[in-house]
């Protein structure tokens, strides 16, 4: 008794602030209306007599009637692109039933014994949520579902639970979720949640079209009055969603929410130090999802806290209910480098997909040559700038241009001038850096890659990305990077060295097998302190010998 009453108690509460959103409506109706209503009252009172013929009332209804038609044609203009403007729609991998089928069962059985509708169809994202979306909206289904399914939303999935969590943890981490369905069902919440896209969708098209700015004032005004009412419906469907979700592995639930934090800490660590360096090279790994398992694994070795967890790995994964999980995650992976960092929606010249294995060799070797390359030119370009000439003419400059050695970049950075020498490096870098952004985002774009517009205006893989995983880097900080780089190239080329991949760190520089994690601290004594014999002292224990040049990229 205490569930079922849980249970309608957040119905009703999510149902009653639905009508106050839904009389938000009607009220504003009722204001557009009121002049044409005044203006039928004159009109009739003037055709009957009862009206005389000169009075204050007779000589103002041609001025009401035109007010009427004016607010009229305004509010239908309003209603009109509220009705048709385009939801924002979460951008998601679609997942068919056929490419799926023990997935939509398991999703099935789960609507079934919370007795809610099932979802009407199946999508991932590359992010670590799940949620319902309404996709009824025209612009979204041109075609209605067979069987009148349609009006049921969708199932958004985050793609690395899918990986990452086994099938009962899966299950009981949809439960509160798929129960969203019945409230979602309900007429009144459903024309609330309608409305209120509406206004929202009409506001971003007002937005782009400054002859509509009267359309978008008018949808802030109507958003403000009914924003209140909308956050508690929301807040009431989840309350009766997760009373509903009780009746369905509650204890197992505890569990699996335990597992959407660790997936969260490995997805970000995976985007933000492994992809991020291949996506600034127009690569992409193509299988994110299967890496954060190795990063949760490598990091259930490395943190007690999550030593547990690793044991589970011998229980049937999610990603087993997919029939094809690697063309699945492909798409996924595509669609996180659309979101994260604004890249192309297809491969193509210049943004090419990389797999695990290929990614110490052609992301962290690239990545290292390409660096240790700009830092040796922009040292030039600093050292001329820092040159002082007397009067006269300048002096002929060697037709030997100086070798790109670890140990010139070495005596630069300690000698007198070195905080100097730093400074102007980490500035100059930086400026290079947005320069060579620039070029790409003026080039030519593929069909459908940054840049491209819908018909609503830019889609997620515009040239800003939608998330940026994570803030502009310091001007140290990429002199730490470019220096850093500079002495791996010269340890693979003069010490056995290899480049290797960390699944929380990225790229690793391997030494025997074995990474070499210390370098980044001799690395910033050097930088930030002009203290460079901690970085000799370890060039000498590695065996790099630093008077050699490096190959560039």
């Amino acid at each position: 008794m205490g569930l079922v009453a849980g249970t309608e108690a957040g119905a009703h509460a999510a149902r009653t602030r639905a009508l106050a959103v839904l009389r938000v409506r009607s009220t504003a109706l009722a204001v557009a209306l009121l002049p044409a209503a005044a203006a039928v009252v004159l009109l009739t009172g003037s055709l009957t007599g009862r009206i005389p013929d000169g009075s204050a009332a007779g000589a103002a209804g041609p001025a009401v009637t035109a007010a009427a038609l004016v607010v009229l044609a305004l509010a239908g203009v309003v209603a009109a692109v509220v009705v048709r403007a385009r939801p924002a729609l979460s951008p998601t991998v679609p997942v068919p039933e056929e490419t799926a089928p023990d997935l939509y069962r398991l999703v099935r059985d789960l609507a079934d014994r919370l007795d809610v509708p099932a979802p009407s169809a199946i999508a991932l994202t590359p992010d670590c949520d799940s949620w319902l979306e309404d996709r009824t909206h025209p612009a979204h289904r041109p075609r209605p579902a067979p069987g009148g399914r349609g009006a049921a939303p969708v199932l958004v999935i985050g793609s690395p639970f899918l990986w990452w969590m086994r099938v009962a943890e899966l299950r009981a981490l949809l439960a509160p979720v798929v129960a969203g369905t019945g409230p979602s069902a309900q007429p009144d919440i459903a024309a609330a949640r309608r409305f209120v896209r509406g206004l929202d969708a009409a506001v971003a098209v007002a937005a782009r079209r400054p002859p509509l700015a009267f359309v978008g004032w008018t949808a802030r005004v109507l958003l403000r009055s009914c924003r209140e009412h909308a956050a508690e419906m929301e807040r009431g469907v989840a309350a009766a969603a997760a009373e509903r979700a009780q009746t369905v592995d509650y204890g197992l639930r505890i569990v699996a929410q335990e597992q959407v934090g660790l997936a969260y800490a490995g997805w970000d660590r995976l985007l933000n130090r492994v992809a991020l360096p291949a996506w600034r090279m127009g690569r992409w790994p193509s299988r994110l999802d299967a890496g954060v398992v190795s990063a949760l694994t490598e990091l259930s070795r490395r943190d007690r806290l999550a030593e547990g967890f690793a044991s589970r790995l011998g229980e049937r994964p999610a990603c087993d209910l997919l029939e094809e999980p690697g063309v699945i995650d492909e798409a996924a992976s595509l669609l996180a480098a659309r979101l994260f960092h604004g890249g192309p929606d297809r491969p193509g010249p210049g943004w090419t997909p990389v797999s695990w294995s290929q990614y110490p060799e052609e992301v962290v070797d690239r990545k290292w040559r390409l660096e240790a390359a700009r830092l040796h030119r922009v040292l030039e370009d600093v050292l001329d700038d820092l040159t002082v000439c007397p009067a006269g003419p300048p002096p002929l400059a060697d037709a030997t241009p100086a070798p790109p050695t670890v140990a010139r970049v070495l005596d630069r950075l300690t000698g007198p001038a070195g905080p100097g020498v730093g400074a102007r490096l980490g500035a100059r870098l930086s400026a290079e850096l947005a320069r060579e952004a620039g070029h790409r985002a003026a080039g030519p774009r593929p069909p459908g890659g940054p840049g491209a517009r819908g018909a609503d205006g830019p889609r997620c893989d515009g040239l800003v990305p939608l998330f940026p995983p994570q803030p502009p880097r310091s001007d140290r900080e990429l002199l730490t990077d470019h220096v850093t780089a500079m002495v791996c190239c010269a340890a693979v080329d003069t010490a056995g060295a290899v480049p290797g991949l960390d699944w929380l760190d990225g790229p690793a520089l391997l030494v025997g097998g074995a990474r070499r994690a210390d370098l980044a601290r001799t690395v910033l004594s050097l930088v930030e302190d002009g203290d460079g014999e901690p970085l000799r002292a370890w060039l000498g224990e590695v065996g790099v010998r630093p008077e050699k040049p490096v190959r560039l990229g």
